[in-house]
């Protein structure tokens, strides 16, 4: 089991998100890549606002699984090009739920018990306008507050059936636009700061190893 100073991580942690990640794949693919990014993404901004390193750990597989719910939304809904009506937002809100709902049978585990507020908080707003309790401020787990930039930088800036990705200056703008309102301006302040020299690709090289092989997109072998 690894272990840190703040927390310790069981090694079927690893092997627990292979599995998870692997049905979201089949299901929904891309989805899947989104959650790879805002996991690896997470982690790095975590990281940049000095949490310490069980918390970018658990950052991470927040970021992981914060969209594994979508698994239970009807890809009609997941994948239609155009807005949602009244009742597909809906749907579409109870995601964090059904997401916390699948990680909660292992929350025995202290690591996973972290991992529930974060994803059940990934779409709380720091003005209170979020969903699924609409929460305000600092009532919102950090690590939720820290998804929250992360998974609206790479919806606005990755490219989508009905619309090109937007450049990382305009989704930068907007970001900074809604902090306060929509956002952590803290979070968004180190976002800024620190994002200009992220590598997409960066991934420690024990998940790496444990979970999946990002450059070929699949997963390795957990020994």
């Amino acid at each position: 089991m690894a272990q840190n100073n703040w927390g310790n991580i069981p090694q079927w942690a690893y092997e627990t998100a292979q599995a998870l990640l692997q049905s979201l794949q089949a299901v929904d693919p891309m989805t899947y890549q989104h959650c790879l990014r805002v996991g690896q993404l997470s982690k790095f901004l975590a990281k940049s606002a000095g949490l310490n390193e069980y918390e970018q750990k658990v950052a991470e597989f927040s970021g992981f699984f914060h969209d594994i719910g979508k698994i239970g939304i009807s890809q009609d809904i997941i994948a239609k090009p155009g807005k949602l009506d009244a009742k597909e937002l809906d749907i579409m809100h109870n995601h964090p739920l059904i997401s916390e709902q699948i990680i909660r049978p292992l929350s025995q585990h202290q690591f996973f018990q972290d991992m529930l507020a974060p994803i059940r908080g990934h779409h709380e707003r720091v003005d209170g306008e979020g969903y699924p309790d609409k929460i305000i401020g600092d009532q919102i787990s950090v690590i939720a507050r820290v998804i929250l930039v992360v998974d609206t930088y790479d919806a606005m800036s990755q490219n989508r059936a009905y619309r090109k990705g937007l450049p990382n200056e305009i989704v930068y703008a907007e970001l900074k636009r809604c902090a306060g309102t929509q956002f952590d301006p803290q979070l968004v302040r180190v976002f800024l700061e620190a994002h200009r020299f992220y590598v997409p690709t960066e991934m420690d090289q024990e998940t790496q190893e444990k979970i999946v092989d990002i450059n070929q997109n699949r997963f390795k072998k957990v020994g």
